[in-house]
């Protein structure tokens, strides 16, 4: 796991709905449970400009560099606030240096500020300015001469940055599971949105119902992911785990609970172990503090193979189970020229 003071500095203000500790609480959290005695921990460096070129445009990096030192305004829900360039170099730089510990006999890596999916090559939103799950790729693909990359977005929000970006390249399978764009923000991630040229069947969305509940994500996740998986035969599995499907979160509306974080993380691990021995965590959205360390906890409780997870009253484990079926089978025959799922 990576951790550094910087990153509870990555705050966009004080009515500004990202939580700016919670990196520190998930590792007070981790103390709490005695969990961080499972983990080393490392210091994350500053990501260097040629990393972040690799996945974005120079004028936009410099401009991000540029605003940082008086502070300004991006775009209309990502401010620019004094010093970012340094705090965003910071937590991809966390990301990188996971992405080289599982080189160094580290088969899982967790940081806690990552997963900024809406960042794409030449624009920020939703909170992101440089997509560490771009950078992280392209540092592996040049230093360790990677070829298959799986990304799992979990996130409530669509990843329209990793999307844009990996949209015509067969070497990612971007993979995101989120509540469907016409209900909520970025407003993208359409079923029929599956890559095109060489990328062509490597993007694969699928956008939820609002309160979608806990029984239908997990089995939507079963229906889909372990066969692409199997089929695809990644070198790394980098698992975007926001946790803001939660029924609490007051962004989104998939109500899922905290146990559904512990199996869809284990059955992550689980799908890392047999293909890839290599699982980068990020730990994407959460916009309800305590209900976010709580399936954070989960999360680790997951990756950790442990037998009992925390446990709440589920709102809506199996409300919409016929609409989100319907779904998945659309999904499956829509990628069917591409991938088996009998």
């Amino acid at each position: 796991i990576v951790y550094h003071p910087d990153y509870d500095k990555y705050d966009l203000g004080t009515n500004h709905p990202l939580i700016g500790n919670k990196p520190k609480k998930t590792m007070e959290m981790l103390k709490r449970t005695s969990m961080i005695s499972s983990f080393t921990e490392f210091t994350p460096t500053l990501a260097e400009k040629e990393d972040l070129l690799r996945s974005h445009g120079k004028d936009y990096v410099e401009k991000i560099e540029r605003l940082s030192k008086t502070g300004g305004t991006l775009t209309f829900d990502t401010p620019a606030p004094k010093g970012i360039y340094k705090y965003a170099r910071r937590a991809t730089g966390g990301t990188l240096v996971c992405g080289s510990k599982l080189f160094e006999n580290y088969s899982i890596m967790v940081n806690p500020l990552g997963g900024f999916h809406h960042a794409s090559k030449n624009h920020s939103s939703g909170f992101c300015f440089f997509n560490d799950i771009s950078v992280v790729i392209e540092y592996l693909r040049t230093y360790y001469q990677l070829k298959k990359f799986m990304v799992i977005d979990l996130d409530v929000h669509h990843g329209n940055g990793t999307m844009d970006i990996y949209y015509n390249d067969s070497t990612v399978l971007d993979i995101s599971f989120h509540q469907d764009g016409e209900t909520l923000y970025p407003g993208t991630g359409s079923l029929k949105k599956i890559g095109a040229g060489k990328g062509e069947g490597y993007t694969i969305n699928l956008p939820l119902p609002p309160h979608t509940g806990s029984d239908a994500y997990i089995i939507a996740f079963d229906r889909i992911i372990p066969s692409l998986t199997h089929q695809f035969t990644p070198e790394i599995i980098i698992y975007q785990a926001g946790v803001d499907a939660h029924h609490a979160d007051p962004l989104a509306d998939l109500d899922v609970s905290v146990q559904t974080y512990y199996r869809l993380a284990k059955a992550i691990h689980s799908l890392s172990e047999r293909y890839s021995q290599k699982l980068l965590v990020l730990l994407g959205g959460g916009y309800n503090s305590d209900a976010c360390i709580s399936a954070y906890e989960n999360v680790f409780h997951g990756l950790l193979h442990h037998e009992k997870c925390r446990v709440e009253k589920d709102p809506n484990h199996a409300k919409n189970l016929d609409i989100v079926d319907t779904r998945i089978s659309n999904l499956q025959k829509v990628l069917k020229p591409y991938w088996n799922f009998s």
